[in-house]
């Protein structure tokens, strides 16, 4: 929940206190560190060890499963390709949650060795802040324990909502909180909410046979480019995920029979519709994990809406000697490797060994929908706001992965976009990529964002034949030509 440097635990003199976070840098550079990590079961009680959101209810299930489901399709793919498999093909829920929950407790295993390793004291205890220097923690049996220090880290994370007036939604549905961890298939689902989160847990879930449908209220993935959100839901829909769109849930009612009824609004006609289903999953959000840590004992600055702390570029809060970093922190991205980064480069500079700040511009992400979409940089939409419309140039292309040939699998949705400026040098302002692998694709181009890349070093460079990141070096198609952007050819 928060870090202590250079300070005093009752037992202990502690250099610096962190809770819940990834980062044991601070260790390593001649800090005394202790941690500080509680995991408040969720609303159906589930609960889960040493690691935060990514490794135990995020980034790390989440990719296994989605692995799980693009299987699925490989096993389709294999025949076009002369395996004979016979027999019909299923899936069965149990074995692949027993084996990603191994490899998560696995990894929990991993982070307690490494807390020891690094002499990093680990403390399974939920804490409280009571001033600039002083934590309170609190064992599970109640027992209290307080740690000071010179310096405080708050890196707690979010937790997904549930929405308030929707009668039965706590009482009878899931979060991502509870997905990951449930033992017996969710059956048919609903999936309520368009974030990333929503449509990665639609998609594999449709992609191991059952039967889904995604409820969404207004757009897709908000906050992307939003001609990318079409491609990638288009292709979910072909994919066999089912959408309610401009869909509201008013009700979820448990029947006799165990199934749930959920009655939602049509918001464009206002008539009222009825549908069971097995499992509901919430994924309309996420909040801070701020309310209980005493902040506004301290009167810390916080965003009012977001509940998030308002942060210096250093990662400093308005109350001296205490900092945050990673979801908790209004305007950071909401993402794994950028809460790392943060993290160590504010563990160097509290060890006074650095002055280097975390550059939050130009950080790559994936979503890993079943046709996976990888960006870095701006959105078409975000660059034409702050550029103009004239003052931007959009190269793109429609390809055909080679995979996809022999298996004759539909890549109307396999696109590439690179938007540039459009004079000068043509700086490179964002890139989106559809397709395979778009996580390994998207990464291996974000360092060309660090090095200030224009789309003539885009032409400069030589493709690995045949690959699908291949198709990015060669966009030469702009929007504003009109021309048929669709690949030709080998």
């Amino acid at each position: 929940m928060a870090a202590l440097c250079r300070g005093r635990h009752r037992w202990k003199r502690t250099n610096c206190l962190y809770v819940l976070t990834r980062n044991l840098t601070a260790a390593q550079l001649g800090q005394k560190v202790a941690v500080l990590d509680y995991v408040e079961p969720s609303v159906k009680g589930t609960k889960w060890g040493l690691g935060g959101t990514c490794v135990n209810v995020g980034c790390i299930p989440k990719k296994l499963m989605h692995q799980a489901a693009l299987l699925g399709t490989a096993v389709k793919d294999a025949k076009k390709y002369g395996w004979q498999i016979s027999g019909p093909v299923s899936h069965d829920w149990a074995t692949m949650a027993e084996a990603i929950q191994n490899h998560v407790r696995s990894l929990n295993w991993g982070h307690r060795v490494q807390l020891q390793d690094k002499k990093v004291k680990y403390l399974n205890i939920k804490g409280s802040l009571l001033d600039e220097h002083t934590v309170k923690g609190l064992t599970k049996a109640g027992k209290e324990t307080i740690l000071t220090a010179k310096n405080i880290v708050i890196a707690t994370g979010g937790r997904p909502k549930y929405p308030t007036n929707i009668p039965g939604a706590m009482e009878h549905g899931i979060t991502s909180d509870d997905i990951f961890w449930l033992k017996k298939s969710p059956g048919k689902t609903l999936v309520v909410g368009a974030s990333y989160v929503a449509l990665e847990c639609a998609g594999f879930l449709t992609g191991i046979g059952l039967d889904t449908t995604v409820m969404v209220r207004s757009i897709a993935l908000r906050g992307f480019d939003q001609q990318i959100a079409g491609l990638v839901t288009d292709y979910m829909e072909t994919y066999g995920t089912k959408f309610a769109w401009k869909c509201a849930p008013k009700r979820v009612d448990k029947l006799s029979s165990g199934a749930l009824q959920v009655t939602w609004t049509d918001t464009q006609t206002g008539s009222e519709h009825k549908d069971t289903y097995d499992s509901v999953l919430w994924a309309v959000g996420r909040a801070p994990e701020t309310k209980a840590l005493g902040l506004d004992k301290l009167g810390m600055q916080l965003n009012n809406e977001t509940g998030k702390i308002v942060l210096g570029a250093d990662e400093s809060t308005s109350v001296p000697n205490i900092y945050a970093f990673g979801d908790i922190g209004e305007g950071c991205p909401e993402l794994t490797p950028t809460a790392i980064k943060a993290g160590k480069l504010l563990a160097r500079r509290l060890a006074g060994q650095s002055t280097e700040l975390m550059n939050y511009d130009n950080v790559p992400t994936t979503v890993f929908t079943p046709l996976e979409y990888g960006c870095v940089g701006l959105s078409e939409e975000e660059a034409e706001k702050r550029h103009g419309k004239d003052g931007i140039e959009v190269y793109h292309a429609f390809y055909k992965p080679l995979e996809f040939t022999v298996a004759e699998r539909d890549a109307s949705q396999c696109y590439i976009k690179v938007v540039c400026e459009r004079a000068g040098d043509q700086k490179i302002l964002g890139l989106h990529f559809t397709g395979p692998n778009a996580g390994e694709v998207t990464q291996g181009f974000a360092m060309g964002f660090q090095c200030g890349a224009t789309y003539s070093h885009l032409l400069q460079t030589v493709g690995i034949h045949p690959t699908c990141a291949e198709e990015v070096v060669k966009v030469n198609i702009t929007k504003r030509s009109g021309l048929d952007a669709t690949v030709t050819g080998c």
